[in-house]
């Protein structure tokens, strides 16, 4: 099966974030764009391609203890920005260190209980607003989203997703996101800033 692990936005955030980029759909090329669902959105900590069901016990018990040693964190969004003309996604601010340091526990649980990863790459914490082919500036859409400053909220719980890929070749046919574990975020050391 097809995991990921994330956090995501409350629904309050979710529904700013969705204001700020209704009117990114009014640009040119906005059609051609294959946009995310807003119930959808997320910050990916660490993908796993491929999970075997009898990885998943040892997997589970070590986001147990990632999520317990990690205390809450405040997050908002801000801002946009773009992966080429690939993806375009918002960005955050407020307790980022605390964010990449979630993922790194999150990437480590997967390692230890013998995942099979993708190649490293460093950590580049983002919600993936849309997905172009090439085919689409997305610097317009980045510029339109710079100004936005969401409300912040607090990270409070790690969530394990499976991703299941369409099947039916219907185009515009998105993947099905179904939790299948969350695990509250617990009492360990806080992660310093930027600034100690």
């Amino acid at each position: 099966m097809r995991l990921f692990v994330a956090v995501r936005p409350p629904d309050p955030v979710n529904a700013e974030l969705a204001a700020a980029t209704a009117a990114l759909r009014s640009l040119p090329g906005s059609g051609a764009l294959r946009w995310a669902a807003r119930d959808s959105w997320h910050f990916t900590l660490a993908f796993m391609a491929e999970v075997p069901g009898e990885t998943l016990p040892d997997l589970t018990a070590r986001l147990t203890r990632a999520a317990h040693r990690t205390p809450p964190f405040a997050l908002a969004l801000r801002g946009g920005g773009h992966f080429g003309d690939r993806v375009l996604w918002a960005g955050v601010t407020g307790e980022v260190a605390a964010l990449r340091h979630l993922a790194g526990r999150a990437d480590a649980a997967a390692r230890k209980a013998g995942v099979t990863r993708e190649e490293p790459r460093p950590y580049h914490p983002h919600l993936t607003l849309a997905r172009g082919h090439g085919a689409t500036d997305l610097r317009p859409y980045a510029e339109a989203l710079a100004p936005f400053a969401g409300t912040p909220w607090t990270v409070a719980e790690l969530i394990l997703v499976r991703s299941t890929l369409p099947k039916s070749g219907v185009p515009g046919e998105r993947p099905r996101h179904e939790t299948v574990g969350r695990w509250p975020l617990g009492g360990g050391a806080r992660v310093p800033d930027a600034a100690g």
